[in-house]
Formats: structure tokens, sequence, C-alpha cells
């Protein structure tokens, strides 16, 4: 975390809250033509020049909602940055659920950490999102330690095995989650220990919440990465959530994995007013976990109610309330 105030470059704040009203009605775009090099056998296509930024968005848009809403709130100088670090995560995180061999994953981190180490050569491969992430990294002067932790840690998360307990979980959500927060702590130009003791206590709520989330799709694929401690101290097998039980030791289960991302959230705002206003764009993230506990509570921490997989609609109103009131 103390590693997370090196190499921050100063920017004005700005956030801007005109194109949530928009953020709903963005459609997909084509990308005729192939990219040379590795990203062509890797099979991504290239875009028209200077189409990176809307690739990224449009990717971001597609497979991270929330954050592309996020991201629209951060300031102008900021934004395609913000979209391109996004896009990257997508594109890790993706990798996981698309393969069916470990190998493949492996080739394919493996091409990003080698694209990482290319953006910092200043020769990105021929990649959308790895030539607006190069563009990023030379504006924001970003800490490449960052994004080979991400790409480290999901490497080792291609594993099919269950968290052994909320502490592993908690490794993996800092760094990845509070990773990212880290860098878009950098985008934003601030350099503020408290900041970063905040984005590493909120990027574990994000994991962990994650983790929640995801399990009813987990499971329909009869998998379970759900910490097995808590697993076991209420005796709730990994057979119990493939076939969708709701009984009570089973809900404590939830309980208890939930009640940890809302202690972290309540550490990050127990310093609240000692990180700076202008942080606070990278932190609104808080808006869609608050969301997601809070209906978890309504159905009595019943992980599979079908209103928990509903996307909110009123999450763009929450968020621009949010930043309006200048908190997190």
């Amino acid at each position: 975390m103390a590693a997370a105030a090196m190499a921050r470059g100063g920017l004005r704040c700005g956030p801007c809250h005109r194109t949530l009203r928009a953020a709903g009605a963005r459609s997909g775009l084509p990308w005729p033509g192939l990219g040379g090099g590795r990203a062509a056998a890797a099979g991504w296509s290239r875009p028209a020049p200077g189409g990176e930024v809307q690739y990224c968005a449009e990717l971001v848009r597609k497979r991270d909602y929330e954050g592309f809403l996020c991201s629209l709130l951060l300031p102008a100088e900021s934004r395609t940055s913000a979209f391109a670090l996004r896009a990257f995560n997508v594109e890790l995180a993706q990798i996981k659920d698309s393969i069916t061999q470990k190998t493949t994953g492996l080739m394919r981190m493996q091409f990003w950490r080698e694209a990482v180490e290319d953006i910092y050569c200043d020769n990105p491969p021929h990649q959308p999102v790895a030539t607006e992430l190069w563009r990023a990294v030379k504006r924001h002067n970003l800490t490449k330690m960052w994004f080979m932790k991400i790409i480290d840690e999901r490497e080792k998360n291609l594993d099919d095995r269950a968290y052994r307990n909320i502490q592993a979980l908690e490794t993996y959500a800092e760094n990845t989650q509070s990773a990212l927060l880290y860098l878009t702590l950098e985008m934003l130009g601030v350099r503020d220990i408290h900041a970063d003791h905040a984005a590493s206590h909120i990027g574990k709520a994000q994991g962990i919440v994650t983790c929640l989330r995801a399990t009813p799709y987990h499971s329909t694929r009869q998998k379970v990465f759900l910490p097995m401690d808590i697993c076991m101290l209420h005796g709730v097998s990994q057979e119990d959530f493939i076939r969708g039980k709701q009984e009570k030791n089973v809900r404590d289960v939830i309980y208890d994995i939930a009640s940890q991302a809302h202690i972290h959230l309540e550490h990050a705002r127990s310093f609240s007013k000692k990180v700076p206003v202008k942080a606070y764009p990278a932190f609104f993230c808080t808006v869609a976990l608050d969301d997601y506990l809070r209906n978890m509570r309504k159905v009595d921490f019943n992980i599979f109610h079908p209103s928990l997989q509903k996307k909110s609609t009123l999450l763009p109103l929450h968020l621009y309330l949010r930043s309006w009131k200048k908190t997190y």
C-alpha cells in the first residue's frame, strides 16, 4: 500500500456529469482488418486510426458497465486513460472464463506481460487496448509494478480452486482491484498515504463483492470459489451452492463474507476527512458496492435471488448524487 505513492503526476480535477445521461445508449463498433504481430496472432482486430479510445470505452461499457459509469465521472484529462486501464482489466478478467485449458490462459497472460514490458519500452503491440494503455502510461507516468501485480495475480487465479480462506480472497482483491485503484489515483495526480489506505480497503471490498456476485453464474458451471474456511465453519459444501440451496447455513456463509466487505468499506470511510477531495472520483465504485450489499440484506442474504442479478437502473443517479455530495 505504501508503494502506491510512487510516480504520481499532477492533474486538475473537474468531474463531468452530463455524459452519464447517455451512458446506456451506446452501440457496438466493428473493427475491420487485423493488427500486426502478436496481436494478430492472438486474434485481435485493429481499429481505424485514432479509434483506440472508442474501442476501449465500448469494451468497458459492454463488460464492466459499473466501471464505465464511474470512469465517466473522472476529470476529462483522466477519462480516456481510465477507459484504457479498465479495458486492460477486462481483457485479463475474460481470460479465465474463455479458456478450456490452463496452457491457453498462461499464453494469453504472457502476451499481456510482454505487452506491458513493451509499453514501458515505448514499443506497444498493435492492439487497441495496449496502444491506448501506452498513451496513458506516458501521460500520467503510471507505475509498472501495479500492472505486473494484476497480471501475476490473475495468472495464479487461473486454477479453478476455491479460496482457502477470506485472507486469500483479500490478497487476490488487493493485487487486482486495489492495484487498479492505485493506478487510478496516479491518473488523478494524487500522492497521499490516506488515499492509498482507502484504496486498499475499497479494492478488497470490491473483490469480495465481485466474488459474491459471480457465485450464481459459477454455480451453474459446477464451480464455487467462496472461501472454504467460512463454508466449513457453517457446515456448507460446494455441492450446496451448485444445487442452489437457500437454507440458513448457506445464507450465513454469504452473510459472513458480505460482512467482511462492509467492514472494509467502513474502514475506508473512517478516515475520509484525511483523503484529498480530488481522490474521491477514484472511489465512486463504492456506490455500486453499497447498492449490492443493501439489496443483499433485503433478500436475507439469499445469493440466488433474481433481484441480485439485475442491472440497477438507478445507479447513474446514485453515482451523480455521490459525486455531487463529494463523498465516497
